[in-house]
């Protein structure tokens, strides 16, 4: 192999490996078994002296340490299977280009992973044939629920394997956030933790699908693959051709060289890691009280836990030491810096104590407050004509009434000065331009009782440091969505109010399903803002991925599609909105949004309210570069999440449509709602860019308390005054 293009850094890893003593077992067996599935000679692919080469007994030896033989010897030949795969993709698909052919390869491989007892087709190649073995092996001493999670991950990394099949006949790298989400499905580690639960104990059901585990996995993922890249970019990039490389997609985002972009792709590992270790050591223990689990349930939980922290320092081992990856230089050459020998890799006392500990404590150092000027907002690309409904001057007139009525201006957190300085309706008048005036009004409605509670969560929880209250403030909202009827508790404050009048309005029409999803989706958006009180209280930076994915939750995205996704009726299939295209379009349009309000609300956020849950302070925090910097970083991110959405439109959609076979009547429903998606993103943008008061020095100066002045926040309880009951609409909380 030639020299190599860039310098191993030091990897943060405080745990030792531990090497399975039944490895010898592992090997011999994974060397039979993929013999048997046909997968050596005459595959075309592998022959024996590349699953020699590769020591897949060796990774899940040390991945796997505690595990028996037996299970051990199961866990390697699904190793064995996936990186097969991998390569006989690679071999027959992605070298030829051959996208039909591919297609039509990953369409049979889930009829071999039946959900219950099942017949199912011969086998016409290995890969078919080892899945329907290791199906059969597996699936009986687990749980339903986690067949149908690991079967997800499964499908989910062979599926997006045409995405990187498209992006390499296209070209295409991508951007740093699509890559991120992209390869946790493309590149398995997903799919390695529900291994992780076979070799260790099963996640109990009632919290497998909660933020503390997602966050577990989704970071173990993300160091996992980012580890990978850094070993692998030589092979991948260099010989392969690859395009699917995180040290790629830095170097050419940045525009940097190849050395500077590994630093970086090291930097987000190390701050994945600590984000996993913060998970771990306080959002779990907290989930294990609030669902009340079993001393049995809680064992399971740290046991997986354990096994992912496993995972990670046995799989940097085998990367070191297998001839699969580039791992030149990458031992220490003093003896002083780390223990030599097998095991003992990771062991990196030196890098811990210096430059880990300098990164883990300076997500702790913000400094509130502080005078940063008038926001800068670089140029930003926006496609898309921005259109206002003739109905925005009535708007304006009707609002200020409704919000009297429930209360809103007269609790100390608004007043009517602020209500008009923010003027909502211009916003809604930009995403609907062709809604009628009751919808206009309640889209209206919608985002005052959005963005009040975002602004009544801080003024009233965040200065007493009060997370229990704010905790209970939001259970009490979620009750004031019932499902089915049930009594809705007396009002305590206008905001339970009012979310209860636009509830009872906007879901009357509804099924229980449809209802469900709307109520499931304010409370990711309320629940958020509980992940932000809880970063306050401890005075803690978020990790730039963590705080990415929340935002889009404290912004409000998933109700705004939730209720789009309603407006569409039975149109688009819901296989199709969980698609990987049209999770893309609307993930892109999303933080297009939530990153040009960072951009605009920089000065009113960070000088004005001592907040740093922004995409520039996280940038500037995690880079440690200067103001001007860290926007032109987020402008140039938010720019691009723009034309992946174009690319979206205009490649992956048409791919999509035809992939599912979708009549004619669902096409046009998936333009429908790509044409929303274009109003919203041109609506709430131009909303930001327009609404000078609301981000203008002049009007922060004079406000620059969190409530309505001489009026500290109150909960008091007025009438409810009687409303008009207008028809139904969606709306997103443009949040800051």
């Amino acid at each position: 192999m030639t020299q190599q293009p860039f310098e191993l850094p030091h990897f943060y890893l405080p745990h030792p490996a531990r090497l399975n003593p039944h490895v010898e077992e592992a090997r011999a067996h994974s060397t039979a078994w993929a013999r048997e599935m046909g997968m050596l000679e005459g595959s075309g692919v592998w022959e024996q002296s590349d699953l020699d080469a590769h020591d897949y007994g060796l990774l899940c030896a040390y991945t796997h340490p505690d595990c028996d033989g037996p299970a051990l010897s199961l866990i390697t030949d699904w190793y064995v299977w996936v990186f097969f795969f991998d390569d006989h993709f690679l071999e027959k698909y992605k070298r030829t280009q051959d996208r039909a052919g591919g297609r039509a390869h990953l369409e049979r491989l889930p009829l071999f992973m039946p959900p219950g007892p099942a017949a199912v087709p011969e086998p016409e190649n290995p890969v078919e044939a080892g899945l329907k073995d290791l199906w059969r092996r597996t699936v009986p001493s687990m749980s339903a629920d986690w067949r149908h999670r690991f079967s997800v991950a499964t499908e989910n990394l062979l599926n997006e394997s045409l995405w990187e099949l498209s992006n390499i006949d296209e070209g295409r790298i991508a951007n740093p956030v699509e890559y991120i989400e992209m390869r946790r499905k493309v590149g398995g580690a997903p799919w390695s933790a529900g291994l992780v639960e076979y070799a260790t104990a099963e996640v109990p059901a009632r919290v497998a699908g909660t933020r503390p585990l997602r966050v577990l996995m989704e970071t173990f993922s993300d160091a996992v693959h980012l580890r990978n890249d850094l070993f692998s970019y030589q092979r991948e990039v260099e010989d392969e051709g690859e395009l699917s490389n995180g040290v790629l997609v830095l170097e050419t985002f940045f525009g940097c060289s190849t050395q500077q972009a590994a630093d970086m792709v090291n930097d987000v590992l190390t701050s994945r890691l600590h984000q996993f270790e913060h998970t771990a050591l306080t959002e779990v223990p907290a989930l294990a009280l609030d669902e009340g689990l079993t001393p049995a349930e809680v064992a399971a939980v740290a046991a997986y836990a354990k096994g992912l922290q496993d995972w990670q320092s046995g799989g940097h081992e085998w990367h070191m030491r297998s001839s699969r990856y580039m791992n030149e230089g990458a031992r220490a050459t003093r003896p002083w810096e780390r223990p030599t020998g097998p095991g003992n890799a990771a062991a990196d006392v030196r890098t811990l104590l210096a430059a880990a500990g300098a990164e883990r404590l300076r997500a702790y150092t913000h400094a509130p407050f502080r005078k940063v000027g008038p926001s800068l907002v670089p140029e930003i690309h926006m496609p898309f004509q921005v259109r206002l409904s003739p109905h925005l001057d009535g708007a304006r007139e009707r609002i200020t009434g409704w919000c009297a009525a429930m209360g809103l201006l007269s609790e100390g957190v608004w007043d009517e000065d602020k209500l008009v300085a923010f003027d909502l309706p211009l916003a809604s008048a930009g995403m609907h331009p062709e809604a009628g005036p009751e919808e206009i009004d309640l889209i209206t409605q919608w985002l005052v009782f959005g963005t009040y509670a975002d602004d009544y969560y801080p003024a009233v929880f965040g200065v007493r440091r009060d997370l229990p209250g704010a905790r209970l403030c939001t259970e009490r909202l979620s009750a004031c969505m019932p499902l089915d009827g049930e009594p809705v508790p007396p009002p305590a404050n206008a905001l339970e109010r009012s979310l209860a009048e636009l509830w009872r309005r906007t879901t009357a029409g509804m099924n229980r399903r449809d209802r469900r999803s709307v109520r499931e989706s304010v409370d990711v958006m309320t629940r958020s803002w509980l992940w932000e009180l809880s970063n306050h209280i401890q005075h803690r930076v978020p990790d730039p991925v963590d705080y990415l994915e929340m935002r889009r939750a404290t912004f409000g995205a998933d109700f705004h599609m939730s209720l789009s996704r309603l407006g569409h009726g039975p149109g688009i299939p819901d296989e199709v909105y969980r698609s990987g295209p049209m999770r893309s379009l609307e993930n892109s349009a999303t933080d297009f949004l939530m990153l040009a309000n960072d951009l605009v609300s920089y000065q009113k956020e960070i000088e004005y309210e001592g907040e740093f849950h922004n995409g520039v302070a996280v940038v500037q925090n995690f880079f440690q570069c200067d103001y001007p910097s860290a926007a032109g970083v987020v402008a140039d991110l938010m720019n691009q999440r723009m034309r992946q959405f174009e690319h979206v439109c205009a490649h992956e959609l048409p791919l999509m449509c035809e992939e599912f076979r979708l009549p004619e009547a669902g096409r046009r429903a998936v333009e429908r709602h790509v044409a929303d998606l274009r109003n919203w993103v041109a609506g709430v943008l131009h909303w930001h860019l327009e609404c000078r008061p609301r981000y203008g020095a002049e009007y922060l100066g004079r406000r620059t308390h969190g409530f309505v002045p001489d009026r500290p926040p109150a909960v008091p309880v007025p009438r409810l005054a009687a409303v008009p009951a207008p028809g139904t609409a969606f709306a997103a909380v443009p949040r800051g």
